[in-house]
């Protein structure tokens, strides 16, 4: 499955805060798993994905789960 080629983090719906970590952390563009899984994740949908180590699982999980919590509540 490939990258979409013009897609950014920025296309995803992620929160300002998380697309500066994104960019600070040197991530330009989502990978095909985080490209497909990050959208319905954040409409707080269950989502079973699977694709090679490496790809960019973790961060498709993480970055919508980061993005639920709520940060006033410290």
């Amino acid at each position: 499955m490939d990258e979409p080629a013009d897609l950014r983090f920025a296309d995803l719906g992620l929160s300002p805060e998380l697309l500066k970590a994104v960019d600070e952390l040197g991530y330009e563009t989502p990978s095909a798993i985080q490209a497909q899984a990050i959208p319905p994740l954040l409409a707080g949908r269950d989502l079973i994905g699977q694709a090679q180590t490496g790809t960019g699982k973790t961060a498709a999980f993480a970055l919508p789960l980061l993005q639920r919590l709520d940060m006033s509540r410290r």
